[in-house]
């Protein structure tokens, strides 16, 4: 610091009233720079060359590649005489790698030292069964949320103030770490989700550690680049963190609603609004537990209900329990059908779900079973198909059941119908590919 004040206050000094007092062929503007310079390398190489602790190495390398460059020799009273003289750089460029390579060396050991830390903290904080934190509404770690993104980020951010190729460097470095934390981290939580069900604060802690996710996720879509391979390895870690635990919180209330979806077929459809009802009443209780998930998490899970809701109500249909030999009969399941569609969507759409996609599904199936012309059953066959392209010749052969007045040849017409319409369609959402037909 000494020596790079004195440098630019004398030569400033020089350029202002010593360098006019000389002819211009003297040069003694460049004779002191020079002279300056070769000095203050000379120096600069003898620190490099001796043990340096790492915050030595990080501030001479900022000497190097920042300070003496940029603040010294570009200041205004300056730049232009410098401009003329070829003063070139503070270390050989051999030395500068040197330090740098040690730099970066240090730097990528002591942060994954401080993740490695960070993680084990954490842990014990599982273990000890303490509530999360609360930031707006919204169970989290602060340590693994923010703490582990700021690590990473405050690094690569003191490397770019080296210089652009070592931050480049370092982010490339921390990116190859970033993946191989998060692995150790999707393990523990495993590990915690399947030890720890007992805890007091098991759902708080699980709700925490899926809301950690979207901190990663958005430092990933910001910083890390499409084509880096580490990009496509860290989103499917954070996706299976995130759908592991998603998976428990579902799992009771998933429970509850198969009898509940059983009575369906049990009582063929009669007191269909009131087992609706008693459905959209018990997964209600279980979606106020879900408010401290952030909010894409929340709509996430409110989606993944919904998706079962209709799914579980479409394997009531197709399980040929129900066969209706009259159009009066089948007017009426219909009716039962729409009117239970509409109450399901009407809760899952004010409780937040955007999966708009599984609307049309029950409704759909509703018509084909009013439907009684042959031309007006293919037509909406073909328009469900459309919408649904995962369905198969199973589903459907399955759900006809229901239609007991189709003859043989009518439900051949039917089912062939599907089959050329769906041959080469691949599901942009699954909902029938996750239904098995018995």
């Amino acid at each position: 610091l000494h020596m790079g004040k004195t440098m630019k206050e004398d030569l400033t000094v020089v350029a202002k009233y010593i360098n006019k007092l000389y002819p211009p062929e003297f040069n003694v503007f460049s004779i002191y720079a020079e002279l300056y310079h070769n000095y203050f390398a000379s120096q600069a190489k003898k620190n490099a060359e001796s043990h340096l602790e790492d915050k030595d190495i990080y501030l001479l390398l900022s000497w190097v590649h920042n300070f003496y460059p940029k603040d010294m020799r570009k200041d205004h009273a300056l730049a232009m005489e410098l401009d003329k003289v070829k003063l070139g750089s503070l270390l050989p460029s051999s030395l500068s790698k040197e330090l740098e390579n040690k730099y970066l060396d240090s730097e990528e050991v002591t942060v994954k030292n401080s993740l490695s830390r960070c993680l084990d903290k954490e842990i014990q904080r599982w273990k000890e069964d303490k509530e999360p934190e609360k930031l707006n509404g919204h169970f989290q770690s602060e340590l693994l949320g923010i703490f582990v993104i700021q690590s990473i980020y405050s690094s690569q951010k003191r490397a770019e103030d080296i210089s652009k190729a070592v931050g480049e460097e370092l982010s490339h470095r921390l990116l190859k770490e970033l993946p191989a934390f998060l692995r150790s981290y999707r393990d523990a939580f495993e590990d915690f989700k399947e030890k720890s069900k007992k805890h007091k604060h098991y759902k708080p802690i699980l709700i925490a550690n899926i809301n950690n996710c979207w901190n990663f996720r958005e430092y990933t879509e910001k910083y890390v680049a499409e084509k880096d391979d580490s990009k496509a390895d860290i989103l499917s870690t954070l996706a299976d963190i995130e759908n592991s635990g998603f998976d428990v919180l579902l799992q009771q209330l998933f429970a509850q609603l198969k009898p509940m979806y059983k009575k369906f077929t049990e009582n063929k459809w009669d007191s269909s609004s009131e087992i609706m009802n008693e459905i959209i009443k018990t997964t209600s209780k279980h979606i106020s537990d879900f408010q401290t998930l952030k909010d894409p998490f929340y709509h996430a899970i409110v989606e993944k209900i919904h998706a079962r809701l209709v799914k579980e109500y479409i394997v009531r249909l197709l399980k040929r329990k129900v066969s209706l030999k009259t159009p009066a009969q089948q007017q009426t399941l219909a009716q039962h059908i729409s009117k239970n569609a509409a109450d399901l969507e009407a809760f899952c759409t004010s409780n937040g779900s955007q999966a708009t996609w599984l609307n049309s599904a029950l409704p759909k199936l509703a018509e084909i079973i009013r439907l009684q012309d042959l031309g007006a059953i293919k037509i909406e066959v073909a328009t469900l198909a459309t919408t649904y392209p995962d369905i198969r010749k199973r589903h459907l052969e399955a759900f006809l059941h229901i239609k007991a007045n189709l003859s043989r040849s009518e439900l051949k017409s039917i089912l062939g119908y599907l089959a050329d319409s769906t041959a080469s369609t691949q599901a942009r959402a699954p909902l029938f590919s996750n239904i098995n037909v018995s």
